[in-house]
């Protein structure tokens, strides 16, 4: 049986290039971005929207410990782009992946043989699995308080920012949390609420992260408003149109995300 005919190549394919949300690869991406100095040339370049890339981008440099692209303001008109060398360091190390996953894929499905007509265990699907979360951050576990259900899970995401997760002590254990894992937290964009500094007061959210507003989506129900939370991270939270106006937020103000330690998910590679 041939690759082309083989069901399960694009499983295989999916496993190996782990695309951005633009459905580029991250050296394609950073690359092009590289390549023209701006996101509005990267976007141009790969016939993609500026969001599409923009949101790319804060995603890449949420995941990594350092900026892989560093902005400068000016929007989709103005402003330049410039990759990092930790950024550089990814699109060698892609090329050397993708050149050592051919190799692997073709060896695979060779191996396989008529065999490659059978579906995959499912477990490679769960591999390939993508995350509805609009916000995912590569952090550090600093500590681990267990209790007889739950567990405090505390997390380095940057300099300057740490977050507070609680989850179950069984999930402890599976995932084997200790000082010093890596994991990736998952925060859902409509888990956040946003206050004013100044109106907040006390609260029970064991997170509270500022941050200034650098782009705003409205909607007729929603509004998604993302905040530069500093050391070349982003959040992005989605409140209503009403809360959005009440609040009279702009771009350019400074705003507190409150997050509830229990909607904080946690994932290990």
């Amino acid at each position: 049986m041939t690759e082309t005919t083989a069901p399960d190549t694009g499983l295989l394919e999916a496993l190996a290039e782990r695309r951005p949300r633009t459905g580029r690869s991250w050296a394609d991406l950073l690359a092009q971005v590289g390549e023209t100095g701006s996101i509005t040339g990267a976007a141009k370049a790969l016939g993609l929207s500026y969001r599409a890339v923009w949101e790319a981008i804060n995603a890449a440099n949420n995941l990594s410990r350092t900026p892989l692209v560093l902005t400068q303001p000016g929007g989709r008109h103005g402003g330049g782009a410039v990759v990092t060398p930790a950024g550089r360091n990814v699109i060698h190390a892609c090329a050397v992946l993708d050149d050592e996953y051919a190799r692997m894929r073709r060896r695979v499905l060779k191996s396989l043989g008529d065999d490659a007509a059978l579906p995959l265990p499912s477990i490679l699907w769960s591999l390939a699995m993508r995350t509805s979360a609009r916000n995912a951050y590569r952090c550090t576990v600093t500590s681990v308080t267990e209790g007889p259900v739950n567990a405090e899970v505390l997390l380095t995401l940057s300099e300057h920012t740490s977050l507070a997760a609680i989850i179950t002590a069984r999930s402890v254990r599976e995932l084997d949390l200790r000082p010093g894992s890596e994991v990736v937290a998952l925060i859902k964009s409509t888990f956040i609420l946003l206050a004013r500094a100044e109106d907040l007061g006390r609260t029970s959210a064991r997170n509270c992260i500022s941050g200034t507003v650098i782009d705003m989506v409205g909607g007729a129900v929603s509004t998604e408003v993302v905040l530069d939370i500093g050391d070349g991270k982003t959040l992005a939270a989605v409140i209503t149109e009403g809360s959005a106006k009440g609040l009279g937020i702009a771009v350019g103000d400074r705003l507190c995300a409150l997050i509830k330690a229990s909607h904080i998910i946690l994932a290990v590679d």
